[in-house]
């Protein structure tokens, strides 16, 4: 198993609503950014079918931590700092069924919404560590 597939996935949003000129006060390439360079695999995805919570994140559990009783995490609002730091961190440390969520993302959890299929293609984006 590649270093890549031990790792947290976080599925990022970036169609209609997520990504966009929605939120203009918010660096999109930035958060990407910050993300990839963190110890998360991401996926950028269209949209998720839950655009009133833009921008959406899902952290999904490394294998391991799916073995230990971790399922993804789907996180709404993600628009601040506070809140992107939250999830590297917290993937850094392993993530679902590995390490405890942060107190701070129980403010953005949400819910998943039914039989979600991104609606088109996605593609993974990572650092080269």
């Amino acid at each position: 198993m590649t270093r890549l597939a031990r790792r947290c996935t976080v599925t990022v949003c970036r169609d209609c609503c997520c990504g966009t000129g929605k939120h203009p006060d918010v660096d999109h390439d930035g958060q990407l950014r910050r993300l990839t360079t963190g110890a998360a695999r991401v996926r950028v995805s269209e949209c998720l079918d839950v655009c009133e919570y833009s921008n959406v994140v899902v952290v999904q559990p490394s294998p391991a931590g799916r073995r230990a009783g971790g399922r993804p995490v789907w996180l709404g609002f993600v628009l601040d700092d506070a809140a992107l730091d939250a999830v590297t961190a917290w993937v850094g440390r392993g993530g679902p069924g590995l390490a405890p969520m942060p107190d701070l993302l129980d403010l953005y959890l949400i819910a998943r919404p039914p039989a979600v299929e991104p609606t088109g293609p996605q593609r993974t984006i990572s650092d080269s560590r």
